[in-house]
């Protein structure tokens, strides 16, 4: 068999360089855990935490999309969100407003200034996640990938289909992504800890064992017969995708 790696579907000819993801959070503790997700999911990422350097940072160099707190010292995420889409340059930018305030009306107010997103803290790490990807596939489908492909495996994030040497495996939402995530990064060992934050959410009051029954479940799902096991148990450490799986 020749040597098969994970696969980035273009769908044209531009630059396969990361996203980059530009981050306005002044809350330490959260810019950090979106920093770290963000780069988990392969993407180049800048945090500032004020509204002057925020603009100064889009001026200079322009992300493919920004992460933006509504409260920020300085400028206003908000305003910060309104001279965006003023400008011609910046007016297609995807933007992803973060905010304590859930009511329908500051919703409104936040979308009607130009914002793609609106997403109310406390929020789910992994449905963030996924809306970063819809938004850099909308607006840059050719930076984002659409499937991965390792050895006789194949994931289409848009039909969220699995396929195992052509025949279908039938997943349900947490296995999806738990496969999802260990096949973008195959061969780095992940923590109970760290799956729990990355595919459940930092929220998620769940007992670390649960990651244990769920790679069972993903497990059972994908191996027929004598076929492989592509996950790997790293004992005392956690699970990794077989950086070797595919390999002959």
């Amino acid at each position: 068999m020749n040597e098969v790696t994970s696969v980035v579907v273009q769908r044209s000819g531009k630059s396969d360089r990361a996203p980059r993801i530009l981050v306005v959070e002044d809350e330490t503790s959260l810019a950090t855990l979106l920093v770290y997700n963000l780069e988990a999911e392969g993407y180049q990422v800048e945090h500032v935490d004020n509204g002057d350097e925020a603009e100064l940072r889009l001026a200079e160099s322009p992300p493919d999309l920004v992460i933006l707190d509504w409260m920020l010292p300085g400028v206003s995420g908000l305003e910060i969100c309104r001279r965006l889409r003023a400008r011609d340059s910046a007016k297609d930018m995807p933007v992803i407003m973060l905010t304590a305030r859930g009511e329908e009306g500051e919703r409104v107010r936040g979308l009607s200034v130009g914002a793609d997103d609106y997403v109310v803290k406390p929020f789910s790490t992994p449905e963030l996640m996924a809306r970063v990807r819809a938004l850099l596939r909308r607006a840059r489908p050719e930076r984002v990938a659409s499937r991965l492909t390792l050895g006789d495996i194949d994931l289409d994030r848009d039909t969220r289909r699995v396929r195992r040497s052509g025949r279908e495996i039938h997943l349900g939402p947490t296995e999806f992504r738990l496969l999802e995530y260990f096949m973008e990064k195959p061969g780095r060992v992940f923590t109970r800890a760290q799956l729990l934050d990355s595919v459940w959410g930092m929220s998620a009051e769940i007992d670390e064992r649960t990651v244990d029954v769920h790679v069972g479940r993903l497990r059972k799902a994908m191996i027929r017969g004598r076929e492989k096991d592509p996950i790997r148990t790293v004992r005392g450490a956690g699970y990794s995708f077989d950086e070797t799986f595919g390999h002959e």
